[in-house]
């Protein structure tokens, strides 16, 4: 007969994983509500022209696409932003700005999985619409850092590399780049880390050779890791798009500081985002410590929405994932364990005894209680030892001497002390017992 696995790049989650799973969106969401952020869900399956659109004919070869039983081109999602703008282009008018939105949701991908990257895989969104000014970077950075301390994850562990493709493209225009141009050289820096300077073969192949004095005053601005540096390179040219961008850069880095962010975050050119819809300012989370890199991404996005239909509303977003910040979180110790135990177990002492601990039970349950019991009649040696097996603080012990007396023995499994209690108690004792004094 067939043994049936899950597909290459696809999971199981086991209870445990499921557990590990729900702990890392349990602190997403509560970092996104908050700082206010509303949550919102969106079909799983949409046309392939919104992705096509977006990202270009070329973004197919990494999808799930195929066509519907109704002759539809159609794709899983890839990824959320061509959704959330598709759904707030919809309802602009009616959205009262900035729209603070949030989301955790599955993704699919059809490319090879590796460490860290997996064809379904989850993650948290999180965008500002509406906001055109520097105050949107500031709120988004900010829950990103929150996003990942609220683990707690230090300033040791993670650093957000800030940049901006605006900056870039008015400093390469000061150096005589044509438009064409500055997205070579640019495409040429997301690739630098990688693969030093062979990033540039692509754009000499299209645009002809690179001067050398041009070439080291990009490698230059590359190095540039402070605000004071920053605005060192740039006063020589006069520039009042520089000018105006540094000001920009200013109110961004003085709303982190004055939020007690500034040792998160470090200017950090080399920092573009390949995808060519990013409009300003664009940042990264990065592990510090270990090989995991790139931890979150985003940036500003003003045209997208338009593009994809909507009116023209400024856009700035991130996102985070699941299985990397799971390795992280592994890395450093910082994953809780499993917890799966109830609070209470119940030892029955047979059939007549069942029938009033069913109700006690029923009962514990409905006020929140964690409640175990065994579905078979045993002997209570047998049941203590399920009981302290099970992790359960207390053990309600129903036996046919003390519902004799009306009575049930609570124990403390920690320390085994016990004491009997009138059954009608039983339910306002292991309550009081659980709270503790």
């Amino acid at each position: 007969m067939a043994s049936f696995q899950s597909l290459p790049g696809f999971r199981d989650f086991y209870p445990e994983d499921f557990f590990r799973r729900q702990h890392i969106f349990r602190v997403w969401r509560q970092s996104a509500t908050a700082f206010g952020f509303q949550e919102y869900d969106a079909p799983v399956l949409e046309p392939l022209e919104l992705y096509t659109t977006k990202s270009g004919d070329e973004i197919e070869g990494q999808l799930f696409s195929f066509k519907d039983k109704g002759d539809r081109e159609v794709s899983l999602r890839p990824e959320m932003t061509p959704t959330v703008c598709r759904m707030v282009g919809s309802r602009a008018g009616a959205l009262k700005r900035p729209i603070k939105w949030f989301s955790i949701a599955e993704f699919y991908r059809y490319e090879r999985a590796q460490k860290g990257r997996l064809r379904a895989f989850n993650q948290f969104n999180a965008d500002i619409f509406g906001e055109a000014g520097p105050e949107a970077e500031i709120e988004l950075i900010a829950l990103l850092i929150q996003c990942l301390s609220g683990f707690g994850l230090a300033k040791d562990d993670f650093l957000i590399r800030l940049s901006d493709r605006d900056l870039w493209f008015f400093y390469l225009e000061a150096l005589g780049f044509n438009d064409s141009q500055a997205r070579g050289v640019l495409g040429a820096i997301d690739r630098y880390e990688k693969m030093g300077d062979g990033a540039f073969k692509a754009y000499t192949d299209v645009h002809g050779p690179l001067e050398d004095s041009r070439k080291q005053k990009i490698l230059g601005f590359l190095q540039i890791k402070g605000l004071a540096d920053l605005e060192a390179a740039l006063a020589p040219f006069g520039s009042e798009k520089l000018a105006a961008r540094l000001a920009d850069w200013r109110r961004v880095l003085e709303g982190l500081a004055a939020m007690g962010l500034a040792e998160f975050v470090s200017v950090d050119l080399a920092v573009v985002r390949g995808l060519a819809y990013y409009t300003g300012f664009v940042f990264e989370a990065f592990d510090r410590k270990g090989d995991l890199r790139a931890l979150a991404g985003g940036g500003r996005y003003n045209d997208l929405v338009k593009k994809l239909g909507g009116p023209d509303l400024p856009a700035v977003g991130f996102a985070i994932g699941d299985v990397t910040t799971g390795l992280l979180l592994e890395q450093r110790g910082l994953m809780p364990a499993f917890a799966a135990a109830p609070d209470v177990y119940v030892v029955i002492g047979g059939p007549a005894e069942r029938r009033a601990a069913l109700a006690d039970i029923q009962a514990l349950r409905a006020a929140g209680v964690r409640v175990e019991y065994p579905f078979k009649d045993s002997a209570f040696g047998k049941q203590f030892k399920a009981a302290a097996e099970s992790g359960a603080r207390l053990a309600l012990i129903y036996g046919g001497d003390e519902l004799a007396r009306g009575a049930v023995k609570l124990r403390n499994l920690a320390d085994r002390s016990e004491r009997e209690l009138p059954i009608a108690e039983v339910r306002a004792a292991v309550r009081a017992s659980l709270v503790g004094p």
